[in-house]
């Protein structure tokens, strides 16, 4: 892949598309996501794409009872901490999931979710 995904917008292009892509340092072989311009561990910039499975669990999570504009007609819903098998964890919002059969540990998948022109890392059942 090129460096395209270095950038935010890219990344959730990438999304938008069912991909879930991250970034790997040429330095120091770190893995990060989403995309950055320095990488956390050594500072370098010499990033190559990389495709993610998009498997992970759930390490933490918390329930949007009041949310931000333009989300409020969609509560409850569950944000999620999702470490993945690559390693990096990345935040998402949790679907086809009732909230009470949320918990620490469970396995979850990528899942896109495409809202007009909003796009958003979610996760599913595994």
């Amino acid at each position: 892949m090129t460096e395209r995904v270095q950038h935010l917008k890219n990344f959730f292009e990438e999304v938008r598309a069912g991909r879930l892509t991250g970034i790997r340092c040429g330095r120091c072989h770190a893995l990060a996501l989403p995309p950055k311009q320095f990488c956390s561990s050594c500072g370098g910039r010499e990033w190559t794409a990389v495709p993610l499975e998009g498997e992970g669990t759930v390490a933490s999570f918390t329930v949007i009872r009041v949310a931000p504009r333009g989300f409020a007609g969609q509560t409850p819903y569950a944000i999620a901490a999702v470490e993945l098998r690559e390693g990096p964890s990345l935040l998402g919002r949790i679907v086809d999931i009732p909230l009470e059969g949320l918990t620490v540990g469970l396995r979850v998948r990528f899942r896109p979710i495409v809202e007009d022109e909003r796009t958003l890392v979610g996760f599913g059942p595994a």
